[in-house]
Order: structure tokens, then sequence, then C-alpha cells
């Protein structure tokens, strides 16, 4: 492997362990975020595959631009070589990245779209798109939204919070609302 490609690899590992708050060091690290990448991305790595990427097991293999494009996807990049692209020299992103799958309404959303967004602890919601970054309320569960509440929306980004604007519940007065203020969201699209 060359030096440029063992920084970038280096430089991900430590992009991952950021985004997950917590260092690589034991086995059941790499089984937690095993399964974290799988909750996020439906794609299963193998612990061991991680080890090796990490340097936790030694062999002589190199580790695939497939296996390292799952790493990518997690922290929010296309893949492993979009990510080596936006590493300056000195290891520093030139951005930083959306850490999670990410959802721009007025590019993603077609009108009557649905989306089951879901948050802890057990709070379910089923919201339809109307246009103009506008959704409505289907049905909840467990929140303090109801049927028939509006809001708009720009942007839905899985593992953050999820902020409402000009949440409108019956004749109240609008206000704005956060969903899933400590471990954010996650989303389904539903066409």
């Amino acid at each position: 492997m060359t030096e440029k490609l063992d920084n970038d690899r280096r430089l991900l590992c430590e992009a991952v362990e950021k985004a997950v708050s917590m260092k690589m060091r034991t086995p059941k690290d790499f089984d937690f975020l095993r399964d974290r990448i799988y909750s996020k991305l439906n794609i299963l790595i193998s612990s061991t595959t991680l080890k090796r990427i990490w340097g936790y097991l030694v062999d002589e293999s190199t580790p695939r631009d497939s296996s390292l494009s799952v790493l990518a996807q997690y922290l929010g990049y296309r893949d492993f070589e979009t990510f080596c692209q936006r590493i300056t020299d000195d290891g520093i992103s030139a951005s930083d990245p959306v850490l999670g799958r990410h959802l721009h309404v007025t590019e993603d959303l077609q009108a009557g779209d649905q989306i089951i967004l879901k948050w802890d602890p057990l709070r379910v919601c089923t919201i339809k798109y109307l246009n103009d970054s506008r959704f409505q309320v289907i049905c909840s569960e467990k929140t303090r939204l109801q049927p028939g509440d509006t809001f708009f929306c720009t942007t839905m980004i899985e593992g953050e919070p999820l902020y409402l604007d000009r949440l409108c519940q019956g004749d109240n007065q609008p206000i704005g609302y956060v969903c899933g203020k400590k471990g954010g969201i996650t989303f389904e699209i539903i066409r």
C-alpha cells in the first residue's frame, strides 16, 4: 500500500472514531461499530474486516476499496475515493461532511411522498410532503405531533435532531419543534 493510501485510511478511521465518539480498541468496539454501520446503511461489514482496516488484526491483506467505501458512506461521502479527494495535505477535510444519510427535501422528494420518522424513546411519526418544504403529520405514536399538524423542513439528517419550522397545531401560534434532540432521528421514505 502506498504511503498516501495508508494515510488516507488512517484519516478515515479517525473520522469514523470521531463520528461514533469512541476509539476502536477492543473486539466489542468493532462489534459496536459493525452494528452502527448496519443500522445506518443496512450494509453488513464484518467485525474482522473492521479490525483489519484499523490494524487491530495484522495480516498481509490490503483492505478492499468496497470496505473502505462503506466506512466513507457511513460518514456521508459517496465512496472512499470521494473521501480521499476531500482530504487536504495536512489531513484535514476541506469541510466537515454531513455524518449521516441526508435528505434535501426540495431535491429528493415529490409532493405526496411519505416519510416515517423514528427517534428515541420509541417515537414514530409518519409525515406527508405537501410541497415547497411543507409537511403534514399523518399519524404519530408517543410524540406531541398530531395528525393534521403542518410544518416546514428543508433537510433531514439521519442521526441528527430534526428541526421543524413553523409547526402549526390547531389554532395555536406556529412554533419551532425539535425531534430526536438527544440521539437524532432515522427516516424511511415511502413512495
